[in-house]
C-alpha cells in the first residue's frame, strides 16, 4: 500500500479494500474469509488511513459502507491508535473532524464513537484542535455540525467524563468550563435530538458533581423542570433520570422543590411511556433510601399506591407472558442457561457473594413498581394498608379469564408488602395463606408461579405458627402445595417452586424431619424430569435440605432415595463438563450434613476431586496435553467438596488424604493467580488444620509463609476474602499444632494490627478472623506476643467485643487471658477496654475461661488500690458494670502472685 509522507490512497486500494467492505455487510458472504481478509489488512501500516478517507471522503460509496470502514477504523483504533505512526495518527484525525456536519446522521454518529475512542487513548490534552472544533460546531447556526458535535460530546461525557473536568494546558478554563453553558443553553433549543442530547451530556457529571456544575445546579434544576414536560419521551426520561441521580447523590440539591419533584414524578410514573415510567418508578426506592422527610412523601401515598399496583400488571408485551407458557420437555435455549459463577467458600460473619439470582433478568416497570411498593412498605409501615388492601381485595375478586393478570398482580403485592407490614397483616396470616393455597393449581402459570413466591415470603410465619394443630394443618398443606408446583409441567412454575420451597426449607429446619421422605421423593422425582437450567434449584433444595436437616439425614431409608440419582450423573459427567459445578456444590452441603455417614461415598468423590485440580492445573500450562482447557471454577468446586469432607468427616478424612498428593496440589493452590482458587486454597488448609493437622506437618513452613504473606499483601483490598481465609486459617493451625508456629507468629501479628488499627474501613469478617487469629497465637505463644501487648490492646478488644458468642471468641478470650498473666502492668492502660470485651459476652459457658477472667478481673482489683478501681469502673458504661458483676461471684485463686507486689507502687494512671 501506499508509503508515508504526505499520505495519499491508492486507487486500487480503495477499490479493494471497499469491495471487501461491501462484502462484510452482506448477509450472505462467507464471514470467516472476509475477516481473514480484513485482517490481513491490518498488517499493513496504513490500512487505517485507507478506512478514514473512505469514511470520510468515498462519496461514491454507501452510506453502509463508509459507516462498516467507520467502525471497523473505532475497533482498530481501540486497540492500535497509540502504536501508529504520528504522522498516520495525524492523518487520521483530520480527516474525521469535517465529519462532525456532515449531511447524513449515520455518519456524523460514527465519528462521534471514533473521537470518543481517541480521546480515550490520547486524553484531551493530547488533541487540543478537536475542543476549538466542537465550539464552532456548537455555535454555529447549522443543524447538522450543532447535532454532530453534541453527540461527539454525549460520547466523550459518557466514556470519560473526568477528563473534561481537567485543566489542560494552554487553556485558561477547564472543558466543562467551555462546555456547561453552551450544553444548559441547548436545553432551550426546538430541535429535540439537541435537547436530549445535551440533557444526556450534563447528566453524566451527576455522580462527579464537578465544581462547574455544582455552581450552576440553579440554571439546570430550572432547565429540567422546563423540560419534564417535554413532547418527546426520551427527554422526559432523561429529566426522571436526572432527578433520581440528584437525590441520590445530594438530596439537598431538590429539597426546596421537592414538593413539585413528588408531583412530577407521579405524572411521570403513569406515563404513557413505559421507558419513561420505569425511570420515574426509581425516585421512590431512592427517596425512601436518602431518609428525606417521610411526612411530605405521606401526603402523596393514595395517589402513588394505585400507580404502583397498576404498574405491576403484566404490559401485553412482557417477554415473561410469551415464555410462560413453556413445557418442561422443551430444551432449554442456551440463553435460558445463565452464566453459572460459583462462590468460593469464605470464613467468616460477612458473606462476599451476592446472591441476587435475578441479577441478569430484564428489568422492567412491573419489578420496579413492586420494588418500589415493598421499600414504601418498610418505610410506612402499615400506613400504606388502607389504601393498598382495598385495591387487592379488588383485584383478588376477580375470577374471570380475561382478569388473570390482576389477579396475579394483587398476589405479588402481597408478597412485596410481606415484611414491612407484617404487623398490620400478622393476624390475617393464615387466612391470606388459606387464600393462596388454591392458586398453587390454578390454570395461569404465571399465577401459580407467583403465588409460590408470596407464599415463601410469608414462610416464617407460617413455621411459626406449627406449635398449634391448625397451624401445623397450614404448615403440611403448603409443603405439599410446594411440592406439587416443583413437579409442576411448566418450567417458570418449576423454578419459583423450587426456590420458594429453598426459602421454606431454611425457615423450617427441623421442623422437615417428620417429612423428609416425602420430601426427597419429591426432588428426586424433579431431578429425573429437569431440564439443565432448572436442574441447578434442584440441586439447591437438596444442598438446603441438607444443611437445615443436618444428620438427620444420615438414615439408610433416606440415602437410598438421594444418593443414587447423584452418583449416577456424577459418574456420566466428564470432569470437563460444567454441569458439574452445581452437583459438586450439592455434595459438599451432603458431606457436611451426614458427617461420617459420608464415609460410605467418599473415596471415589475425593479421588475425582484430586483428579480434576490436577488435570486442570496441566491444562493452566498446557491445555493440548490436558485435553481440556483451562476452568478455574473445576479447581475452585472441588476444593470446596474437599473441605466439605474435611468438615464433615473430621479426622475420618486421614486415611483418604494420607495416599494422595493432595498436600502438594493444595500449597499450588495456596499460590495460584487467581483469588477464587486461593480463597478456597486457604479454606480447605483450615479445614485440613482442624482435621488431620499431622497430615500438613512436612509442609507446615511453607503454608505458613504463603499464607502469611496474604496477610501483609500491599493490595489487600483486592484479595480481601483470601487474606480473611489465610487468617482463619492460621489460627486453626496454630491452635493444633502449638509453639510450632511461633517463628512466624511476630510476622502474622504485624499484618494484624494494622488491620484492627483501621476496622472502620476493612471487611467486617476479616477484623473478626484477626482477632481471633491473635489471641490464639497469643494463646498458644504468649511470651512472644505480650510484650508488644500496648501497640494492639485497644483496637484488639475492640474488635473482640463485637463478635458474636462461639468457640472461636472463647479461644482467643484464652489468649487474651494468657497475655495479661504474662504482662500486666503492658495490659493495665487498657483495662477499660479489656472489661468491655469481656462484657460482651451474652453467655460465657466454659467454665474455665469463666474462672480465667474472674481472676483477671481479681487480680487487677488487687492491684488498684486507693481508690484506682473504682475510678476504673467509673469511665465504664452501666451496662458493662452490670456485666462484670457477674464475674466476682465465684471463688477464685490469686492470679498475679509475686506480680502483685511489684506492682503495689503503682498508680493508675490518669
Amino acid at each position: 500500500m501506499a508509503g508515508q509522507g504526505t499520505w495519499q490512497p491508492k486507487e486500487e486500494g480503495l477499490r479493494e479494500i471497499c469491495g471487501v467492505l461491501e462484502l462484510h455487510i452482506s448477509p450472505t458472504s462467507d464471514k470467516p474469509r472476509i475477516w481473514q481478509q480484513l485482517q490481513h489488512y491490518s498488517q499493513f501500516p496504513d490500512f487505517n488511513n485507507y478506512l478514514v478517507f473512505i469514511f470520510a471522503h468515498a462519496q461514491g460509496a454507501s452510506v453502509e459502507i463508509r459507516q462498516a470502514a467507520g467502525l471497523l477504523l473505532k475497533n482498530n483504533l481501540r486497540s492500535a491508535f497509540k502504536l501508529l505512526d504520528p504522522a498516520y495518527q495525524q492523518c487520521i484525525k483530520s480527516q474525521l473532524l469535517p465529519c462532525l456536519g456532515e449531511a447524513k446522521r449515520d455518519i456524523r454518529n460514527t465519528v462521534g464513537t471514533i473521537i470518543s475512542v481517541i480521546v480515550q487513548q490520547e486524553r484531551i490534552l493530547g488533541w487540543p484542535e478537536l475542543l476549538q472544533v466542537l465550539v464552532r460546531c456548537l455555535d454555529s447556526n447549522d443543524i447538522n455540525h450543532m447535532e454532530g458535535a453534541l453527540d461527539t460530546l454525549s460520547k466523550i461525557c459518557e466514556d470519560i467524563p473526568h477528563e473534561l473536568d481537567l485543566d489542560v494546558p494552554g487553556l485558561s478554563e477547564r472543558p466543562i468550563d467551555v462546555f456547561l453553558p453552551r450544553l444548559l443553553q441547548f436545553f432551550q433549543s426546538p430541535h429535540a435530538s439537541l435537547r436530549k442530547l445535551s440533557l444526556g451530556s450534563v447528566n453524566q457529571f451527576i455522580m462527579l458533581m464537578p465544581t462547574a456544575l455544582y455552581l450552576s445546579m440553579d440554571q439546570y434544576l430550572q432547565g429540567l423542570f422546563v423540560l419534564s414536560h417535554d413532547p418527546v419521551a426520551e427527554v422526559r426520561k432523561l429529566v426522571c433520570a436526572a432527578l433520581v441521580q440528584l437525590i441520590e447523590v445530594n438530596p439537598s440539591f431538590l429539597e426546596p422543590h421537592l414538593k413539585n419533584v413528588i408531583e412530577f414524578m407521579l405524572q411521570a410514573n403513569n406515563d404513557a411511556d413505559n421507558e419513561v415510567a420505569l425511570e420515574a418508578c426509581e425516585f421512590w426506592s431512592e427517596y425512601c433510601e436518602a431518609q428525606l422527610n417521610p411526612q411530605l412523601l405521606r401526603e402523596f401515598l393514595q395517589q402513588l399506591i394505585p400507580v404502583l399496583l397498576s404498574n405491576m400488571v403484566y404490559a401485553d408485551d412482557d417477554e415473561s407472558l410469551i415464555d410462560s407458557e413453556e413445557d418442561e420437555s422443551v430444551p432449554d435455549r442456551d440463553q435460558d442457561l445463565k452464566p453459572r459463577f460459583h462462590s468460593s467458600r469464605f470464613h467468616g460473619s460477612e458473606d462476599m457473594k451476592d446472591d441476587d439470582d435475578d441479577s441478569l433478568s430484564i428489568w422492567n416497570l412491573r419489578k420496579c413498581s413492586a420494588a418500589g411498593l415493598d421499600v414504601l412498605s418498610t418505610v410506612y409501615g402499615d400506613e400504606i394498608l388502607p389504601t393498598l388492601m382495598p385495591l387487592v381485595q379488588a383485584k383478588l375478586s376477580t375470577s374471570d379469564d380475561g382478569s388473570w393478570k390482576e389477579r396475579e398482580a394483587a398476589v405479588l403485592a402481597l408478597g412485596a408488602i410481606a415484611e414491612g407490614c407484617i404487623r398490620g397483616l400478622y393476624p390475617y396470616i393464615a387466612e391470606i395463606v388459606e387464600f393462596l393455597l388454591p392458586l398453587l393449581d390454578n390454570k395461569f402459570p404465571l399465577l401459580r408461579s407467583i403465588t409460590c413466591w408470596t407464599l415463601s415470603r410469608f414462610s416464617k410465619f407460617i413455621v411459626q405458627g406449627i406449635g398449634h394443630q391448625k397451624g401445623y394443618e397450614q404448615f403440611n398443606k403448603v409443603l405439599m402445595g410446594l411440592l406439587r408446583r416443583i413437579l409442576d409441567t411448566n418450567k417458570r412454575v418449576q423454578e419459583a417452586a423450587c426456590s420458594a420451597f429453598a426459602t421454606l426449607e431454611e425457615e423450617a429446619a427441623e421442623e422437615l424431619t417428620p417429612h423428609l421422605e416425602i420430601i426427597l421423593q419429591h426432588l428426586l422425582c424433579a431431578y429425573g424430569r429437569y431440564q439443565k437450567r432448572n436442574l441447578r434449584l434442584v440441586y439447591d433444595a437438596i444442598g438446603t435440605l441438607a444443611e437445615t436437616v443436618g444428620g438427620e439425614l444420615n438414615q439408610p431409608r433416606y440415602l437410598q432415595i438421594l444418593m443414587p440419582p447423584l452418583i449416577a450423573k456424577w459418574q456420566q459427567l466428564s470432569d470437563a463438563d460444567k454441569d458439574l459445578f452445581p452437583l459438586l456444590e450439592c455434595f459438599t452441603s451432603i458431606a457436611q450434613a451426614l458427617e461420617n455417614g459420608f464415609s460410605q461415598f467418599a473415596q471415589p468423590i475425593f479421588q475425582r476431586c484430586i483428579k480434576i485440580i490436577q488435570s486442570q492445573q496441566l491444562a493452566k500450562v498446557d491445555p493440548s496435553s490436558a485435553g481440556m482447557q483451562y476452568e478455574k471454577e473445576f479447581i475452585v468446586c472441588s476444593l470446596d467438596l474437599l473441605s466439605g469432607l474435611a468438615e464433615g468427616l473430621g479426622s475420618g478424612i486421614e486415611s483418604l488424604v494420607s495416599q494422595s498428593n493432595l498436600r502438594d496440589q493444595l500449597l499450588q493452590c495456596c499460590m495460584d493467580d487467581s483469588i477464587d482458587v486461593q480463597q478456597s486454597a486457604f479454606a480447605l488448609f483450615g479445614d485440613l488444620a482442624r482435621a488431620c493437622p499431622a497430615y500438613l506437618h512436612p509442609c507446615l513452613s511453607e503454608f505458613l509463609n504463603v499464607a502469611t504473606k496474604q496477610m501483609s499483601t500491599p493490595k489487600l483490598t483486592e484479595s480481601i476474602s483470601v487474606a480473611n481465609n489465610a487468617c482463619w486459617a492460621i489460627g486453626e493451625l496454630a491452635i493444633k499444632v502449638g509453639q510450632e508456629v511461633s517463628p512466624y507468629v511476630m510476622t502474622v501479628v504485624s499484618s494484624i494490627v494494622p488491620i484492627l488499627q483501621h476496622a472502620e474501613g476493612v471487611n467486617k469478617s476479616l477484623v473478626e478472623n484477626s482477632a481471633i487469629t491473635l489471641g490464639r497465637l497469643a494463646w498458644v505463644c504468649p511470651e512472644i506476643v505480650s510484650p508488644h501487648v500496648e501497640h494492639f490492646m485497644q483496637e484488639w478488644c475492640t474488635a473482640l467485643s463485637m463478635i458474636h458468642d462461639d468457640i472461636e471468641k472463647e479461644d482467643a478470650f484464652h489468649g487474651l487471658c494468657a497475655i495479661v498473666r504474662t504482662n500486666v502492668s503492658g495490659a493495665l492502660n487498657s483495662l477499660g477496654y479489656i472489661c468491655r470485651a469481656i462484657a460482651s459476652w451474652h453467655v460465657m459457658t466454659s467454665e474455665d475461661l469463666h474462672n480465667e477472667v474472674c481472676q483477671i478481673l481479681l487480680g487487677y482489683k488487687q492491684i488498684l488500690k486507693d481508690g484506682g478501681w473504682e475510678q476504673c469502673l467509673s469511665t465504664l458504661e452501666p451496662q458493662v458494670k452490670e456485666k462484670l458483676s457477674n464475674y466476682g461471684k465465684f471463688k477464685t485463686d490469686h492470679l498475679f502472685g509475686s506480680r502483685v507486689k511489684k506492682l503495689r507502687f503503682w498508680k493508675h494512671p490518669t
